[in-house]
């Protein structure tokens, strides 16, 4: 008797292109263009014959391309050979690219035009391009290589255990570090946002995060499993994402905190057909929870990490609009511990969120980190937070954001939401500074309207004398990496001039 299959034999696409061809696959936002998922196929396997003509030994392919829809064909062309792809971050500086290409021990690079230039630079490896070479150093493209493979390939066996993705971390608190995520990574995840978003077939998720994220490349591998589409804008721009979203038929799209006040000081009205608006990436103030509730827009806060796949809480809007600054409850199957002193604890208690299930990572590029990172419960996040009785999960903080000043913790997230509420402050970041005399002094950079000494005088009657902060300074808009979570290392770096 012939055994059950359990898990798709083939690459996901595979699947989706034989059971629904006809449909939208892929949406270019700013060209115009449609693709089905037919079209997909035969794209995808261009590039998998391309990949499959390189040298491979590692079996690692890095990219330096930026949001655009030639992502999806890369991270489907990889999977279609068993490969693992590592999508870099293009903004970073080429001694930081240098150091992860390395880290990876990838065997080539695939740049696109813009990005020929620093290819070249940082790799000593084989570097082709997506697109027809421009004189930056870069001889060859993919399609060449497809040409002369033929131009197809066949798919390999799926591995659930096969590491799929490597995404860096943002690196705001510590140096980055290279995150394994395998196809099971990715399926589970799919599945647990698709029981809390909900699915339906005509779906279209905006893509307007930098795909080198896991927000941003999370929506191709879950459109591909719904046979929805993905409707890909190479950059978020108020104007230009309002209209895509009205003008795509847009159902969902993925923001962080940042972006979607915009889109509301705007006076952004979004269309019938959005159904939810997955934000994360950070904090969401309450104030804007509330402006949502007024416009009718479904927010839907959530609470993930690269290391677990994206999601591992999110609020649906009616969640968000009844309990202030909740995440939700976990996604099904994620199971998260409140841990304190080592054990778990019950409602109501503060402590270290702990991340196990089957969205999270196996471990890191580096064994130590790995090693580190995990404990007898699961991943250890380094989040502070804490479960009501139904289950609701508050995130409050950082564990390595903790101030010591004259002896005495300073929560810098707890402060961080006193001076929120401060009338004319619309952002805070907390962090502290080396002191000769108190050890570390708690400092504020704060963006919005308000001055720093009103700032001050808030907070010496909202808080106690050690929380106060020594030093305000006040900016446009607080430092974020491309993932939109602030960037407390350059936070720290403002502070000290």
């Amino acid at each position: 008797m012939r055994e059950p299959v359990e898990w798709p034999t083939r690459d996901l696409l595979t699947h989706r292109a034989g059971t629904t061809p006809e449909r939208t696959a892929v949406v270019d936002a700013d060209g115009g263009g449609t693709t089905t998922y037919r079209e997909l196929d035969a794209a995808v396997d261009e590039v998998a014959a391309a990949l499959e003509a390189l040298d491979t030994p590692n079996g690692r392919v890095a990219t330096l391309v930026d949001t655009r829809p030639a992502v999806g064909r890369l991270l489907f062309g990889a999977m279609r050979r068993g490969l693992t792809l590592a999508p870099l971050n293009v903004e970073l500086d080429a001694e930081t690219l240098s150091t992860q290409l390395q880290a990876l021990d990838a065997d080539t690079l695939v740049c696109e035009r813009d990005t020929e230039e620093l290819a070249t630079e940082i790799a000593d490896r084989p570097v082709v391009s997506v697109d027809a070479p421009d004189g930056g150093g870069v001889e060859r493209s993919l399609s060449d290589e497809a040409v002369e493979d033929g131009g197809t390939a066949e798919p390999v066996e799926l591995d659930r255990d096969a590491t799929q993705l490597v995404l860096f971390t943002s690196g705001t608190t510590s140096d980055p570090k290279g995150v394994r995520l395998t196809v099971g990574n990715l399926v589970a995840s799919a599945t647990a946002s698709a029981f809390r978003l909900g699915v339906s077939p005509g779906d279209r998720w905006l893509v307007c995060l930098p795909t080198y994220h896991m927000g941003g490349i999370a929506p191709f591998v879950r459109c591909v499993l719904y046979g929805a589409a993905v409707v890909v804008q190479r950059e978020f721009a108020v104007g230009a994402t309002a209209r895509a979203v009205d003008e795509r038929g847009v159902t969902g799209v993925s923001l962080v905190p940042t972006m979607l006040k915009r889109l509301v000081d705007a006076g952004w009205n979004p269309a019938g057909t959005l159904r939810f608006v997955l934000l994360g990436g950070g904090p969401v103030p309450p104030s804007l929870v509330e402006r949502c509730r007024e416009r009718d827009i479904p927010v839907c806060p959530t609470y993930g990490m690269t290391e677990a796949a994206s999601q591992i809480a999110t609020a649906r809007p009616e969640t968000a609009f009844e309990h202030r600054d909740t995440v939700g409850q976990p996604l099904v199957c994620t199971d998260v511990k409140v841990v304190a002193d080592g054990d778990p604890v019950g409602p109501g208690v503060r402590g270290e969120l702990v991340v196990d299930g089957p969205t999270v990572t196996p471990g890191y590029l580096d064994e130590a980190a790995t090693d580190a990172a995990f404990g007898p419960h699961g991943l250890q996040t380094g989040d502070l937070g804490y479960r009501d009785e139904d289950g609701r999960l508050w995130v409050v903080g950082r564990a390595d954001d903790r101030i010591v000043t004259g002896g005495e913790n300073v929560d810098a997230a707890a402060v961080e939401a006193v001076i929120r509420q401060c009338p004319g402050v619309e952002e805070a970041a907390v962090v502290g500074l080396p002191d000769e005399e108190w050890g570390e002094r708690v400092t504020a950079l704060v963006a919005g309207d308000a001055s720093p000494e009103s700032v001050l005088e808030y907070c010496r009657d909202e808080l106690a004398p050690h929380e106060v902060p020594k030093r305000v300074r006040v900016t446009d808009a607080l430092p974020r990496t491309a993932s939109g979570t602030v960037d407390r290392a350059a936070v720290r770096a403002a502070m000290r001039n």
